[in-house]
């Protein structure tokens, strides 16, 4: 596996990128309990490694304003 600095050295693989969801989500259960649909296939993007984290937030973002 070739080492993406774009997703850090704890989110490399799927498998990491939904345990830092799943940490982000315990912190911040509104992540979880008030997603859209739209956020919940940017989540799903972003642990199979499409899109990043800063993707997502900037993504969702835009829908609030």
């Amino acid at each position: 596996m070739e080492y993406d600095a774009r997703f850090g050295p704890y989110a490399q693989t799927p498998q990491q990128r939904a345990y830092v969801l799943q940490q982000l989500q315990a912190t911040k259960p509104h992540l979880r309990t008030r997603a859209s649909a739209r956020a919940l296939g940017l989540y799903a993007r972003y642990v199979a490694g499409e899109i990043t984290w800063a993707d997502v937030r900037q993504l969702l973002d835009t829908e609030l304003s």
